[in-house]
């Protein structure tokens, strides 16, 4: 009876604060202590949403939006996590690539995201590549650092051992160096999913044809807080459920890891 009250107390709560503060804002509405056409409702947001999946949006059906955002979001994840990984593992074994190519990587990191966004627009129109190419780019660095810096963590004496074994320089990374690397390379992943679908709503954001991000976009341009909200709240649908999926990937991966009893924080 204990163990079953343990498991729920905290969803419980979690709920309890929810309901609270939706509660609240509507109250807050209704009682006009704040303006609806500034703040919007839950009760609008979820009329706004209501319509969307009933009748649609201008751009067409809700889910087909949602899928053009998913893709975007998918194929920048996959790319950018691909590169970051490759890239990290390569300068963290190599010194002397690491000390040519560090200048630029820092560099291209502290470019503000939104411009590469707006110049990735102009170089390859309003079409999904825009949006890929600037999700690439956030997943990349996350990845890259973690990559990058559990390269650099690796037992020197595993290495050794590997090489008094014979063996060579690409089998000495494939065994020894990506799974010391791993588990920080699977904890830059929860992270890297969020920014990869934050890429792709801010490139549609700043121009596209189709997504969640224009739906948004249109939403603020029309001052209709509620779409906006509506538009908030697929989107975080979206991330929810993929790092619900990244999670169970991690557990099935890193079981060998012992788990630590420790207050974890949602990454967005």
């Amino acid at each position: 009876m204990k163990t079953l009250v343990r498991r729920t107390a905290v969803p419980a709560i979690q709920i309890g604060l929810l309901v609270a503060l939706l509660g609240a804002w509507q109250l807050a509405v209704d009682g006009k202590s704040i303006s609806v056409f500034f703040f919007g409702s839950p009760s609008g947001t979820w009329r706004e949403l209501y319509e969307w999946i009933r009748r649609g949006t201008v751009q067409g059906p809700l889910w087909q939006q949602a899928w053009v955002t998913l893709q975007e979001t998918l194929i920048g994840f996959g790319v950018g996590v691909v590169l970051g990984v490759l890239l990290g593992l390569l300068l963290g074994r190599i010194p002397f690539l690491a000390r040519v190519f560090t200048v630029y990587i820092g560099t291209l990191n502290s470019i503000p995201r939104i411009v590469l966004g707006s110049v990735f627009i102009i170089w390859f129109g309003l079409g999904m590549a825009s949006k890929v190419a600037l999700a690439v780019v956030l997943v990349f660095f996350s990845v890259f650092f973690n990559a990058f810096q559990g390269a650099r963590d690796v037992d020197q004496k595993l290495i050794a051992n590997a090489r008094v074994l014979g063996a060579r320089r690409h089998s000495v990374l494939l065994h020894v160096v990506l799974p010391s690397a791993f588990s920080w390379i699977i904890a830059s992943l929860r992270v890297a999913f969020g920014l990869a679908i934050t890429g792709a709503v801010v490139g549609e954001i700043l121009g596209a044809t189709q997504g969640l991000g224009l739906l948004i976009e249109q939403s603020q341009g029309n001052f209709d807080p509620d779409g906006v909200y509506a538009g908030l709240v697929v989107t975080t649908l979206l991330a929810v459920v993929a790092e619900g999926l990244i999670t169970l990937l991690e557990r099935r991966l890193l079981r060998w890891k012992p788990r630590r009893r420790s207050a974890s924080l949602p990454t967005t």
